[in-house]
């Protein structure tokens, strides 16, 4: 890929489905990633690197379907320098419309002695080896000289003049391990500028870890040294403290016309439904205090703030909430509603459903509307949610279920499974209240052993009949596994959250291919 012919142009490169799946708890199964990058796509992204090809089954196949189905932005898929890895990733976007191979290698001294165990030299033949081989698959090459931060100045230099040579066409400078201040990165980039022949003709790029909270003030000190594409992700989220968040940076930029003179192609109003559709897939919840799309971003309680918002709005907002896709409008849905005005809704909150998961959808619905008086965006999004979340590897199925507790009661729970084969068990137990008596019935049908790491319950929408989300987090055979599930009976939710789980280690004891979603270390 050639830079923008426009210099004022910023690429945005999401990473939400690779780097920040690899955070814990935020795995997505097919469905999930499947929505997410087609959310990703009606953003405005530039670049979508829609995962790791050779690091699971799994995610071969996430990256081969958003490869084939996501049309607009660039495709990538992450190798590591190595025949094995490029092959893998070549083979799952070849039928992407702008395929693209994104390679990376280590520089750092740390790294060299202590991970790779490899010398200079040998980094740069193995950078050259693998970028020509790379361009033998796909023209659209990115390089990342991982832990380039830590990396001596002169041999990073002379690593990215290399793999520019052999046909790298995006050359990133990752912050791997958040280690930058804004003043050294910008050094850094300053430095490859005049030290890289040929960098002109690349996009210089970044990837900054938030470590130390920097994440995207790296990223814009960069883009003011001339940086071109920023990597990033929804809600900040990646590994350990996360990734550069994608909302702040371009807000950032488009706030700030004025200083930075930049600008991207994302449809901002799309920001906060891009945001909580994450945060409904992955259970991972924004903090009230986030930047942009908090709960708080755009709420004031100060008397003075109040009383300077009422007389002007800009006195305490430097951004109306309309921008990034805030809104208190609300269709209300009820049950005489049909499946087309479902269907409508559903298309408008941004999900792309086929006929048989409408189905399902409406169904629950419909079931919904007879519980509550007023179903809310919220309610259909958490059914939509809920859907994609299940996934299609189904061995049990909640049948039925009833529950005892109170004070001075034992509670007790008696639970029906249906399996696939046809079959419904039963079984009772008692617990140290409902959930877990109903975990302990669950336990003794499906006979799977797991440990219990986390479990949260809270309301997705408002009123006594609102919507609760369950969501449960467990270790198997040393893998984390979360399942979330929404029901107007949080009980329900729990048992269905936690079959989710059970469900996908069944699946893979009857079908050894298939392996329980996990994050995967890049």
């Amino acid at each position: 890929m050639v830079p923008p012919t426009d210099p004022n142009r910023v690429l945005i490169f999401d990473t939400t489905l690779r780097d920040g799946e690899q955070s814990p708890g935020c795995s997505m199964n097919l469905s999930e990633k499947l929505e997410m990058a087609h959310a990703l796509q009606e953003l405005g992204v530039d670049v979508i690197e829609a995962g790791f090809p050779i690091a699971s089954p799994g995610d071969f196949e996430s990256v081969q379907a958003i490869a084939r189905e996501v049309r607009g932005p660039i495709i990538a898929g992450l190798a590591r320098c190595n025949k094995a890895d490029i092959e893998k990733a070549a083979a799952a976007i070849k039928d992407a419309e702008k395929p693209r191979i994104h390679l990376f290698l280590a520089t750092s001294a740390i790294h060299r002695e202590f991970k790779l165990r490899m010398s200079r030299e040998e980094i740069v033949k193995r950078t050259i080896e693998s970028v020509k081989m790379a361009r033998e698959y796909c023209e659209d090459i990115e390089f990342s000289p991982e832990d380039a931060s830590r990396t001596e100045l002169e041999f990073l230099a002379e690593v990215c003049e290399r793999a520019l040579e052999c046909g790298a066409t995006t050359l990133n400078i990752p912050d791997t391990v958040g280690y930058s201040v804004p003043s050294h990165y910008a050094d850094i980039m300053r430095y490859l500028k005049k030290n890289v022949r040929g960098i002109e003709k690349a996009i210089l790029s970044v990837h900054c870890h938030n470590d130390l909270g920097l994440a995207v003030a790296n990223s814009l000190a960069a883009l003011m040294e001339g940086a071109r594409q920023v990597e990033c992700t929804i809600n900040g989220i990646g590994e350990r403290a996360g990734n550069c968040a994608l909302e702040e940076v371009v807000m950032a930029l488009q706030t700030r016309k004025d200083f930075f003179n930049l600008q991207t192609g994302i449809n901002t109003r799309l920001l906060f439904p891009t945001s909580r559709k994450l945060t409904t897939t992955t259970g991972m919840m924004v903090q009230r205090n986030k930047a942009i799309v908090g709960q708080n971003a755009f709420a004031h309680e100060a008397g003075i703030h109040q009383d300077g918002m009422l007389k002007e709005r800009s006195t305490y907002e430097i951004m109306r909430p309309e921008d990034v896709g805030i809104s208190k409008t609300e269709l209300v849905l009820g049950k005489h509603s049909g499946r087309h005005a479902l269907k409508d809704r559903i298309q408008e909150l941004g999900y792309h459903l086929d006929d048989t998961q409408l189905q399902k959808v409406f169904d629950a619905f419909k079931i919904l509307a007879d519980r509550k008086k007023t179903i809310y965006d919220a309610d259909i999004e958490a059914l939509c949610e809920n859907l994609l979340h299940t996934g299609h590897h189904t061995v049990w199925t909640l049948e039925a279920f009833t529950c005892n507790a109170g004070t001075g009661t034992l509670p007790s729970a008696a639970i029906a499974l249906w399996h696939s084969d046809g079959e419904i068990v039963r079984e009772a137990a008692c617990g140290d209240g409902p959930v877990d008596a109903v975990f302990t019935a669950i336990d003794r049908i499906t006979k799977i052993e797991v440990e219990f790491l986390d479990y949260r319950v809270r309301s997705l929408t408002m009123g006594g009949d609102a919507l609760g989300e369950a969501t449960v987090e467990v270790s198997y055979e040393g893998k984390k596994l979360s399942g979330r599930a929404v029901s107007t009976d949080i009980v329900e939710a729990s048992a269905l959250a936690y079959l989710q789980i059970l469900n996908r280690i069944a699946s893979r004891q009857v079908n050894p291919r298939l392996k329980p979603t996990e994050s995967h270390i890049a």
